[in-house]
């Protein structure tokens, strides 16, 4: 199937005209680089909830646990139960780190 048919192309861009409606002012509350809306559900960020629950970890715990925390917190608004899944790896991982260091 081609995915051009019936696409026009243009090949001069010199006389183009973009005409933009509705609002286009950028609404910085939901910027996807610095503030994901599947991130900014609720009163609180996650990357905040992240860094209070690992402020006093080491690393790889860190790690660990924030990562738990990303996919369960953004599993309903991004990934489903692919995020839940990962979530659950990451627990796994977790889980193996803290048995060996508490031999």
């Amino acid at each position: 199937m081609d995915k051009d048919k019936g696409k026009r192309m243009i090949t001069d861009i010199s006389n183009a005209t973009i005409t933009l409606t509705g609002d286009t002012t950028f609404d910085h509350s939901s910027d996807p680089v610095k503030k994901p809306i599947h991130y900014n559900q609720g009163d609180i960020e996650c990357i905040d909830a992240i860094r209070a629950m690992t402020k006093n970890m080491g690393g790889t715990s860190a790690y660990m646990s924030g990562n738990v925390m990303k996919y369960v917190w953004r599993h309903e608004y991004k990934g489903g139960l692919e995020d839940l899944e990962k979530a659950q790896v990451y627990l796994g991982w977790l889980i193996d780190n803290y048995k060996e260091i508490h031999k």
